[in-house]
């Protein structure tokens, strides 16, 4: 509508029922639109909405081991591991030594990595088996889809 006095330009936007909105007060001289404030907000908050929906939410779940852990128990936190790939989440990987175990901390990084090569189907190691005090984890991310 090109440079208008800001009392004509209320007067129109009141006639048409809508509201003068300041796009960029910054400018000289200031630019203003004529619209429907309401609906305006309303289609953002929609959009917003829309993009959090669209959103990929990757949660790590944890599993935890003892260097001492019999196979039916390894296999069957594999599997829940397995599970929690399939589903897009991360999995940590923990191993907990007690008293003496700390001593065949070897022995711990070798089930990790065992329990890595079996779940290199549908995972993938993210963080290489770590030594922290008397724990030892790792982190699998599932296998991005080609």
């Amino acid at each position: 509508m090109g440079i208008i006095d800001i009392e004509e330009a209320l007067e129109l936007a009141d006639d048409k029922g809508l509201d003068l909105v300041e796009v960029s007060g910054k400018s000289d001289p200031p630019v203003c639109r004529i619209m429907d404030y309401g609906k305006f907000k309303y289609q953002q908050s929609k959009k917003l909405h829309d993009a959090k929906k669209k959103q990929a939410v990757i949660r790590i779940k944890e599993i935890k081991l003892r260097p001492k852990t019999e196979e039916h128990d390894f296999q069957f936190k594999l599997k829940h591991a397995l599970g929690f790939l399939k589903d897009g989440n991360k999995v940590k990987v923990t191993l907990q030594y007690r008293g003496r175990e700390m001593a065949f901390s070897h022995m711990g990084v070798e089930l990790l990595q065992r329990f890595a090569e079996e779940a290199d189907e549908v995972g993938e190691v993210e963080t290489k088996p770590r030594a922290e005090g008397r724990t030892t984890f790792m982190i699998l991310a599932p296998k991005k889809e080609k």
